[in-house]
């Protein structure tokens, strides 16, 4: 079993995804499922079928996220030290040298990744561009609409947080 990357934000987004998914989701199709067989007939019962397509969808995240936090391996850039090198978990300013536009980047794991949110696997194109590179590095990315080329303008070693959604079973 090969032990898969993970920030500690990723970590906890995925823990939380869990909860989610074992205390919300799964109680509600369970409930679906019972109102759909409640009305006779499962053949031709299409309401029947799609809560179970839901549930098995709902058992599948349910058992990668299981084997994804089993796997994970938790790196916290925040006690290493920084030595201006792009490693994993890093967060990385690029300045792309044909606009001259400035992008942030943190590195993270495949299931953390979220371009909206400027999250990029670190074996992503770009990922596998600069990690390694050092500050000040010019680094050349080849993407599906051509060669990008970029300059490192700055590494950190920081925490950013980002929206995880929370679901706690309030209790009436």
């Amino acid at each position: 079993m090969e032990k898969e990357p993970i920030t500690i934000e990723g970590l906890e987004k995925l823990k939380n995804e869990l909860i989610f998914l074992k205390e919300k989701k799964r109680p509600e199709i369970v409930a679906a499922i019972a109102e759909a067989r409640s009305h006779g007939d499962l053949k031709e019962n299409a309401e029947y079928h799609a809560a179970k397509e839901q549930q098995g969808l709902i058992e599948g995240r349910v058992l990668t996220i299981n084997d994804l936090i089993a796997r994970a391996n938790v790196i916290d850039v925040t006690k290493i030290e920084n030595n201006g090198k792009v490693i994993f978990g890093s967060t990385v300013k690029l300045k792309d040298l044909e606009t001259d536009k400035k992008i942030n980047y943190k590195l993270v794991g495949q299931d953390e990744a979220d371009i909206k949110k400027n999250l990029i696997f670190f074996k992503s194109p770009i990922g596998k561009a600069i990690v390694g590179k050092d500050k000040g590095d010019m680094v050349a990315v080849n993407t599906p609409s051509g060669e990008k080329n970029f300059e490192i303008l700055d590494v950190e070693y920081i925490y950013i947080f980002f929206y995880m959604f929370r679901w706690e079973n309030k209790k009436s």
